[in-house]
């Protein structure tokens, strides 16, 4: 086929394709494409024709990917992702700081981060509007690769290895448990081998504070406990009555210790932290706003000055 040879597939094809595959059937994918379900089924399977492959296997029960369907699928993905590039780039030659970007935030970041930053942003970037969402390291690269999102707030692993990135700032670990316990007596910051044989209650799996934080227990010799919480405040709430110990970002301990329920101790420097990023698809064409938004990042970081950590009151009072 020259380059000049009509296509025969369409765009929109390729979207019912994915959201099909995506969404695990025909009437999941027709509610969410706003289209009645024959004219996708027909679409679909129009598209399947030209290509001359089978991409789903029909049954009673559901759908199935065939093995050749699974590479179309891969292929089909990456030509949306570049039509949405090609979009991006047309709509904003006339002003890359205007118009709406859509960025997540893993969940140990966004309720302390972004009631600092919002502000700040609409502020440096008036004609630029933030559309939020929250979730998982993992869905977030998933989400950024298929254009379904256009960058993301996380913590540096070997995933975001594939992705541009901008750092905002580092995020230092604290111990943190009831006013009593042994390991938040001393007023002076604490060895990582403090945590030598200690249990400590740790984040759910899938976060991936969860796995910052037992890479430290493992190198210290800590164990985690049996019982993994859903979020930071479970933690909190599990440590606070006295049951154990915890690690804390230091973004959070304002909001989570704000009924000074928990003594608070740092660790000496250099203390263990995740490195906070945002996160974009190489290439992208909305790198300049994007750039935009992480240079107000780093300046509204709260809980540093310069790149050095400082300590809240709620910190120095818990002791």
């Amino acid at each position: 086929m020259s380059r000049w040879d009509p296509h025969q597939s369409s765009l929109r094809q390729l979207q019912y394709l994915v959201a099909v595959a995506e969404l695990g059937g025909f009437r999941r994918a027709a509610q969410a494409c706003g289209v009645a379900q024959p004219s996708l089924s027909a679409q679909v399977a129009q598209l399947e024709r030209t290509l001359g492959v089978q991409v789903f296997e029909r049954h009673a029960r559901g759908i199935r990917i065939t093995a050749a369907g699974e590479v179309v699928l891969a292929r089909a993905r990456q030509v949306l992702v570049a039509a949405t590039d090609l979009d991006d780039t047309a709509r904003r030659q006339g002003d890359p700081l205007a118009g709406t970007l859509r960025i997540g935030v893993i969940p140990t970041v966004c309720p302390y981060l972004l009631p600092e930053v919002a502000p700040a942003l609409h502020t440096a970037l008036p004609n630029l509007t933030v559309v939020w969402s929250e979730d998982k390291t993992q869905a977030l690269i998933r989400q950024i690769e298929e254009a379904r999102i256009d960058a993301a707030i996380v913590a540096v692993d070997a995933r975001v290895n594939s992705l541009e990135t901008m750092t905002i700032g580092e995020d230092a670990f604290v111990l943190a448990a009831a006013p009593g316990h042994r390991l938040v007596k001393p007023a002076a910051p604490a060895s990582p081998s403090a945590l030598d044989g200690v249990t400590v209650f740790l984040l759910e799996d899938g976060h991936c504070f969860r796995d910052q934080a037992l890479a430290l227990c493992g190198a210290t010799g800590a164990h985690a406990a049996g019982l993994s919480a859903t979020g930071l405040s479970t933690l909190v709430q599990m440590v606070g009555t006295g049951s154990g110990v915890t690690l804390l970002p230091q973004l959070a301990v304002a909001v989570e210790n704000r009924r000074g329920q928990l003594a608070v101790r740092r660790f000496k420097r250099p203390a263990p932290s995740r490195t906070l990023v945002l996160a974009w698809r190489r290439g992208s064409a909305l790198q300049r706003p994007l750039a935009a938004i992480g240079a107000v990042l780093q300046q509204a970081w709260p809980l540093f000055d310069r790149g050095v950590p400082t300590v809240r009151s709620t910190t120095s009072n818990a002791r």
